[in-house]
Order: structure tokens, then sequence, then C-alpha cells
């Protein structure tokens, strides 16, 4: 049996100081449809170094505290139709292996700009991260729901 090729992806949540978690709008799309920041991680990269690229390149924040890292990733697999489309590029990736990271916000909203040299978002919102799972993708929705039941009491706790 071939070995199905999960490709390796930062996954990041930064909450502000309403404990509210940074949810964007994705630019490829007619509809408003929520995802967290994310992306691949490059070869020698760490998922700690790769969240701090992504989340710059996507939103431009820099202003963020590390609060936890997951040691493990979630993992979530692609529906066949979406394979297929990668396969046609020449990308065989079965779904994504996401090590999340969880920032805290010190900075901000003006900060925020979506408007970067490859833009991957057109609109941003400060949710409830247990709102999370219901606007994501569904075949993300398992690996939202497993992060978020981590994440939510470590941001319900945290002192700011």
């Amino acid at each position: 049996i071939m070995e199905r090729n999960y490709r390796k992806n930062a996954g990041i949540v930064v909450f502000n100081k309403d404990k509210k978690v940074l949810m964007c709008a994705r630019v490829d799309k007619k509809s408003l449809e929520w995802q967290f920041p994310q992306g691949g991680i490059d070869e020698g990269e760490t998922p700690l170094d790769a969240a701090y690229r992504e989340l710059k390149e996507e939103t431009s924040i820099v202003s963020v505290k590390l609060v936890q890292i997951l040691k493990k990733p979630i993992r979530y697999s692609f529906p066949r139709s979406l394979r297929e489309t990668f396969a046609k590029m020449g990308q065989f990736n079965y779904g994504q292996d996401q090590f999340w990271t969880l920032f805290y916000f010190t900075g901000d909203d003006s900060e925020i700009n979506l408007n970067t040299e490859t833009p991957e978002f057109k609109a941003y919102a400060w949710m409830d991260i247990a709102q999370s799972p219901k606007e994501i993708i569904f075949f993300k929705k398992a690996a939202y729901k497993r992060m978020v039941s981590i994440f939510e009491p470590i941001i319900k706790e945290f002192k700011i």
C-alpha cells in the first residue's frame, strides 16, 4: 500500500484581549468562507517558525505572544474531488497534518492588513473560538473541533 502523503501545515489561532479569535475569509471564494490563518511548513522549518511566518505573510500581524503549541499534529483528509484537482496540478496530498499554535495578540487591529503580497483573505472577524468549527469547510470540522477542545479552556483561563 502506498503511503498516503499528508502535507505538514501550521494552523494559527490568534486571540485578543476580549478572548475572541481571528478568523479570515478566503479571497478565492464568492461567499465569506472563514478559516484560521494557516500554511505549509517548509523543509527545515519548525512548526512555530512557520506559524510566525505564515501569520505575517497572510495578515501582517507580528505583535503576538506565544501561549501554546500542540506537540502532535491534528490530521484531516481532503475529499476525493479536491485530491483529484491537486493531482492534476502535480500535487499528491491526501490531506494535511496541522501543527496548531496559539498566540495572544498584543497589537492593535490597525496592524492587520490582508492586502499582502499575495492576498489569501478578503475579510477578517473576531469570533468566539467555539463558533469556529461551524464556520469552517466540512472536511476540516472534526480537526477544528479537536483543536478547539484543547485551546478553548486555555483562552478562557488566560490572564490578560
